[in-house]
């Protein structure tokens, strides 16, 4: 069976409409998903002062600001600090411990927990960073960390110094828990006038392409080691499963199969990849090694079977989108194709799909277009209970969220700026941002 491009579209697009029992309009954040996904605990009160440039080169002068810029911003997006405003802080900034005024920033107005603080240097015609982190409420014995980055002067070694900062007070402050500001996203793209593969900071900094097949190219996906990308190519005229390694910068061979074969989901270990493939008739979810051997067809229904993505937690079940009902629906089988059984069930209508597994394996996103609102959104469900939340509100089309490697945050596409665009949001739906402007963006996947 051949499909074209406009039958691919409808089966990546609207294969999936899915029914779910609770409330037209449930609660934007509730307690028990805030807690899941690692939102739930008090915000500790975090004052971060710009670390002055202790050098009169304009270069690092210049640079300053940025690292400045992007230590904040990834502090602040991390979703576990509330961040004292800049307002109310105390005219004295601290560059060495000794600096540091514990009354000044730990009573009103700042009544900060914890002090972010340091300098930049220029040492060999390289930038030097020395931050550390204070707890305010421990004047004994406050050095709660101290860190040291050596940087080249440019803007992308100072982002990077300024992630792996935030990254490590995340990770201290935030019960172990690593940041995601050194994380990727890879995405669809139309601003080179083809549907092409890309690649970007978390926070959408550093976009570049990662094919150039002037064809359509789409569902990523990012190897558990993060040095591959799987995805669809239509590159040889069929829908065919390419993969592209990092290391190499060239394709990986995997076989070519009759029929769409399409949406490629890596095993948690690595070692395999399950896609849905009309191989044999209708598409169906087949499993083989990252090599193509073994080939494995693990559904066998007259329906579309679609979208299948692994447990990254255990690696012994796949959830996938079905018709076999008559309405397309979620379904979680067993890694072997044992054991199925379906996610969602029959109340008020509407079309869902896209499901993605949360890192802890307890959640699932997905998007859902309610019959009463005729409107995508993105909706969180907890496995185990099947308890339901909206997680957009009113807000354009929002589609295909992906979570981040931390569980508390999740990528999606959205319309409400007026053009399709990668947004980004806590997991509880809170603090949307927007991550591109140039031509239209869809179908992120982020990097592990």
């Amino acid at each position: 069976m051949k499909y074209s491009r406009v039958a691919v579209r409808l089966l990546l697009v609207t294969v999936g409409a899915a029914v779910f029992s609770l409330s037209p309009r449930p609660a934007m954040s509730q307690d028990w998903l805030s807690t899941g996904v690692g939102l739930g605990a008090q915000k500790i009160k975090l004052a971060v002062p710009d670390f002055p440039a202790k050098s009169v080169d304009q270069q690092l002068v210049s640079l300053t600001p940025e690292f400045n810029k992007v230590l904040w911003d990834d502090l602040s997006n991390s979703g576990i600090f509330d961040m004292v405003s800049k307002s109310y802080y105390p005219l004295k900034v601290p560059e060495e411990p000794l600096d540091v005024d514990f009354q000044a920033w730990s009573n009103s107005p700042v009544s900060a927990q914890m002090l972010v603080f340091g300098k930049v240097e220029d040492v060999n015609s390289q930038m030097v960073i020395t931050g550390r982190v204070f707890d305010l409420g421990n004047q004994a014995n406050p050095s709660v960390l101290a860190k040291r980055y050596v940087a080249t002067l440019n803007e992308i070694s100072t982002r990077e110094s300024a992630h792996r900062f935030a990254d490590e007070i995340i990770k201290q402050l935030g019960g172990g828990l690593s940041g995601i500001n050194e994380t990727r996203m890879a995405f669809v793209s139309n601003r080179s006038h083809s549907e092409e593969i890309y690649v970007m900071d978390y926070d959408g900094f550093n976009a570049h392409p990662i094919t150039s097949y002037r064809s359509i190219c789409t569902t990523p996906r990012w190897s558990p080691d993060n040095t591959k990308l799987a995805y669809t190519s239509y590159a040889s005229g069929n829908p065919e499963i390419y993969l592209f390694s990092f290391e190499t910068s060239r394709r990986v061979p995997f076989p070519s199969y009759r029929g769409l074969n399409t949406t490629p989901a890596w095993s948690p270990d690595g070692k395999k990849i399950a896609f849905c493939s009309s191989m044999s008739g209708d598409p169906q979810i087949y499993v083989s090694d990252v090599d193509g051997r073994n080939l494995q067809r693990l559904t066998y229904s007259p329906s579309v079977d679609i979208s299948p993505v692994w447990n990254p937690k255990t690696g012994n079940e796949i959830a996938f989108v079905s018709d076999r009902s008559g309405q397309p629906q979620i379904y979680i089988m067993s890694a072997d194709g044992s054991n199925l059984r379906r996610m969602t069930t029959v109340a008020v209508g509407g079309d869902a799909s896209a499901p993605s597994w949360s890192p802890n394996g307890l959640f699932m996103a997905f998007h859902w277009r309610v019959s009463e609102t005729g409107t995508y959104d993105i909706y969180a469900m907890e496995i185990a209970t099947g308890k339901i939340t909206q997680l957009t509100h009113d807000a354009g089309r929002n589609e295909h969220p992906t979570w981040s490697p931390d569980g508390r945050h999740l990528a999606f596409e959205s319309t409400r700026s007026g053009t399709r665009q990668i947004w980004t949001m806590l997991a509880n739906g809170l603090d949307p941002k927007q991550l591109t402007t140039i031509g239209e963006n869809w179908n992120a996947n982020w990097s592990n």
